[in-house]
C-alpha cells in the first residue's frame, strides 16, 4: 500500500498487506463532497491518504457541531470495526481528498491476527475518545470567548502546517466548531482583530498573538 505511511500499517506482514490491498478501493473527493453520512450503514472504514476532511455531528434543523479536521493518516468510521453498524458522524471534504475504502471485516481480521496492529488501532480509538471529552468540556464549561479561542488555536496549530485551513472554511464552519452562532463568531473575530490578536483577509485568518488567545482560552 504505497500511499499509506501510517505507523499502524507498517506493522503488517507482506501477506497482510496483500490481504488489505485486495479489499480496499481508492476514491477521490472534490471539495465540499460528502464522504460519510451520519446514520448510514457502514460496510467499510475510510483511511485518509491526502487532503483535509471535516468531521461533524448533525443536529436538529440546520445546526451541526464540527468535531475535528481529519488529515492524511486518520481513519473515518473506525467504530464500525467493533460492531457499530452505522456511521455515528458525517464527514465532508474541505480540500480535494483521496481516501481508501477498506472493508471493515478485513480490518477486523487483521486486528485479531496482528497484535501490534491491534494496539495501534486501540491507541487511535483512545485518542479519538479523549479528544471528544475535551470538546465536551469546552462546550459545557467555557464561554463564547474561550470556545472561539480554542478553535482558532486548534485550526492554526502546527499539525495543519502546509494547509490553508481558514481559507477553506466558512465563518459558519468556524462557528460550528465553537458551538456558537455565526453572528457571534463574526463579531468576536472583528473584536479580536481590533485587539491585535489576528488579522482578517476575506476568509483567511492570520493569528498574530497566540499567547493572547491562549490566555483567553485559560480564562474560558
Amino acid at each position: 500500500m504505497c500511499e499509506i505511511h501510517a505507523p499502524c500499517f507498517q506493522s503488517l506482514s507482506q501477506d497482510e498487506i496483500a490481504f488489505i490491498q485486495q479489499r480496499r478501493t481508492r476514491l477521490q473527493f472534490r471539495k465540499g463532497e460528502t464522504l460519510t453520512k451520519q446514520g448510514a450503514y457502514a460496510s467499510y472504514v475510510l483511511f485518509v491518504v491526502s487532503g483535509l476532511v471535516r468531521q461533524y455531528v448533525e443536529g436538529d434543523g440546520e445546526r451541526n457541531l464540527n468535531l475535528h479536521v481529519l488529515q492524511a493518516g486518520d481513519f473515518i468510521g473506525l467504530s464500525s470495526v467493533f460492531d457499530d453498524p452505522v456511521f455515528n458522524y458525517s464527514t465532508a471534504a474541505i480540500t480535494e481528498t483521496v481516501v481508501f475504502l477498506v472493508e471493515k471485516e478485513a480490518l477486523l481480521d487483521i486486528t485479531k491476527a496482528n497484535g501490534s496492529f491491534a494496539i495501534n488501532i486501540i491507541k487511535r480509538y483512545n485518542e479519538q475518545s479523549y479528544s471528544l471529552l475535551e470538546i465536551l468540556k469546552r462546550i459545557q464549561f467555557k464561554q463564547m470567548n474561550g470556545r472561539l479561542a480554542d478553535v482558532l488555536l486548534y485550526l492554526s496549530s502546527d499539525k495543519f502546517a502546509g494547509y490553508n485551513v481558514f481559507g477553506s472554511l466558512s465563518r459558519r464552519d468556524i462557528a460550528d466548531f465553537a458551538g456558537i452562532s455565526t453572528e457571534s463568531t463574526v463579531k468576536l473575530l472583528k473584536q479580536y482583530e481590533k485587539d491585535g490578536l489576528l488579522k482578517l483577509d476575506d476568509k483567511n485568518i492570520a493569528i498574530t498573538s497566540k499567547a493572547a488567545l491562549q490566555e483567553i482560552s485559560k480564562r474560558g
